[in-house]
């Protein structure tokens, strides 16, 4: 297959399902946290993905409720983390980055250090993450305010991405390519797709991919 070279100055990364695999974690912790609430868990599954837990918690329970439903999937979640594992060429494309990417999660702070640290995966000195922001993805808040930290325009950023959430808060923030990763429908609106991060390079001016 024929390389193709991605121009970019920074890297601008998702967290689950684009460094770290934690898609068995999480559902058997949302599962847990439906059954434990008498709500159905494929219907939570269904729309768990790619948003901020307090967002999919918001669906399910009155206000009242909110703040304890939330503290309860959080711990769960971080009970859970030890099975969390890198996406494959993951850990070899952040070694190889220097300093320019940041990580733009609908994790908490506490979740997204648990899963790196399962992972063997370094937290970058930019991070947001899903309560640092007041909306949530499929927004572009996110991705502009880690462009913003990092000092590099939107235009001059890939955003990498495996969700539809994700991917359309990528677009929707101007980044000047959105990379989806995973083999599913989610990455179709993405201006390219890979099944993971093996073969994806740094080569000095951008990601080179193939």
């Amino acid at each position: 297959m024929t390389s193709r070279h991605i121009p970019c100055r920074a890297v601008l990364f998702d967290c689950d399902g684009v460094l770290v695999d934690s898609t068995g974690p999480a559902e058997e912790a949302w599962g847990q946290w439906a059954r434990e609430h008498g709500l159905d868990p494929a219907v939570v599954l269904d729309g768990m993905h790619g948003v901020r837990s307090q967002d999919t918690v918001a669906t399910y329970l009155p206000a009242e409720a909110r703040a304890a439903g939330h503290a309860r999937i959080e711990q769960i979640e971080i009970a859970g983390a030890e099975g969390t594992v890198p996406i494959p060429g993951i850990p070899e494309l952040l070694a190889a980055l220097p300093g320019n990417w940041a990580v733009v999660t609908s994790a908490t702070l506490p979740l997204l250090r648990a899963r790196l640290a399962a992972a063997g995966l370094p937290l970058p000195e930019v991070t947001i993450t899903g309560e640092t922001v007041q909306q949530g993805k499929p927004s572009p808040e996110g991705y502009l305010t880690a462009a913003a930290r990092l000092g590099v325009p939107i235009e001059q950023c890939v955003v990498v991405e495996d969700s539809a959430a994700g991917i359309q808060a990528g677009l929707a923030a101007g980044a000047g390519h959105v990379l989806g990763v995973g083999k599913g429908e989610a990455t179709e609106a993405a201006s390219s797709a890979v099944p993971d991060l093996t073969g994806v390079t740094w080569d000095g001016d951008g990601l080179r991919v193939g």
